[in-house]
């Protein structure tokens, strides 16, 4: 006689039920296939009297965004993988592409007439970090900015006969970077950089002439100032001073929080016709800033 076999009820129900008891997977974020990034920038690299730009731009692969705050939280979900984060401000005569910071070009005056870079664009501000973004996570990141204008003063002692009668100091100076590439650090092409003079009026420097420009850096082979003297009632004639800054600029593109002013004297202002007046030794001067007192 064959026996029968039974299956007991709650046996079948649990197998019935079994899918359905699976745990979903747990994220950690809502974001689960993307990353999310908030940015703080570090304004500490940066020289004692310049204040931090109101405004200052945020740039990952194909995200850009502004921001006047401290912190920026772009409204933006990144895709897994590595991204160049880039942060600059923009500020005025120069302008951004990518990486590469341009300054304006401008026209000459007075008796040195041209093509020049603009002498005196406001403070740039720059960060470059590649950053790896994972799914589902989100980051902190920091933007540490550095300062990349830096300020110029040359100072110019003329002596002689005719240095009381000299009325303008009117130049330029070659060798001055037009464009930067703030991710490599590359300098382009040579340009000129227009300087007016003008006479320092108080303090240990009083009596001599000085100019004040601002610049992204040196770059090409060689620096060099070429200036024209004017003088009351044209006597003498105009005098042409020409000079070689290579060796004194060139750590100008380090240390850029702190204005360098250099030092230099025509030995002797020429009063005959033709006669080109020359510096051949520049001092760095301590402290750098002399603006206050032209």
């Amino acid at each position: 006689m064959k026996t029968k076999q039974y299956i007991p009820i709650f046996g079948m129900v649990a197998a019935l039920l079994l899918p359905s008891c699976v745990k979903d997977e747990l994220y950690n974020t809502p974001h689960p296939d993307k990353g999310k990034v908030a940015i703080t920038a570090d304004w500490t690299d940066r020289g004692e009297k310049i204040n931090i730009p109101s405004e200052w731009t945020v740039a990952i692969g194909d995200y850009t965004g502004t921001e006047t705050g401290k912190t920026h939280e772009p409204d933006f979900l990144f895709t897994p993988g590595s991204h160049r984060l880039a942060a600059y401000n923009t500020p005025d005569g120069i302008t951004i592409n990518g990486t590469t910071a341009t300054v304006a070009s401008v026209t000459g005056s007075g008796n040195h007439t041209g093509s020049f870079i603009d002498n005196a664009p406001g403070w740039l501000f720059t960060s470059v970090q590649d950053v790896n973004i994972e799914a589902d996570t989100d980051y902190a990141l920091t933007a540490v900015m550095h300062q990349q204008t830096r300020q110029l003063t040359l100072i110019v002692e003329p002596t002689g006969d005719a240095a009381t009668r000299i009325e303008t100091i009117e130049g330029s100076l070659s060798g001055a970077a037009g464009t930067l590439d703030f991710a490599t650090g590359t300098y382009g092409a040579a340009s000129n950089v227009e300087l007016r003079f003008t006479q320092i009026t108080e303090g240990d420097n009083a009596g001599k002439w000085a100019a004040t420009v601002q610049l992204l850096g040196i770059t090409g082979e060689s620096q060099k100032l070429t200036a024209t003297l004017t003088y009351t009632g044209a006597n003498p004639s105009n005098t042409l001073l020409e000079s070689d800054l290579t060796e004194a600029l060139k750590k100008f593109n380090s240390g850029k929080t702190q204005p360098l002013t250099i030092d230099g004297s025509i030995a002797e202002t020429p009063t005959e016709t033709g006669f080109t007046a020359e510096i051949t030794d520049w001092t760095e001067i301590a402290g750098g800033d002399i603006s206050a007192t032209i």
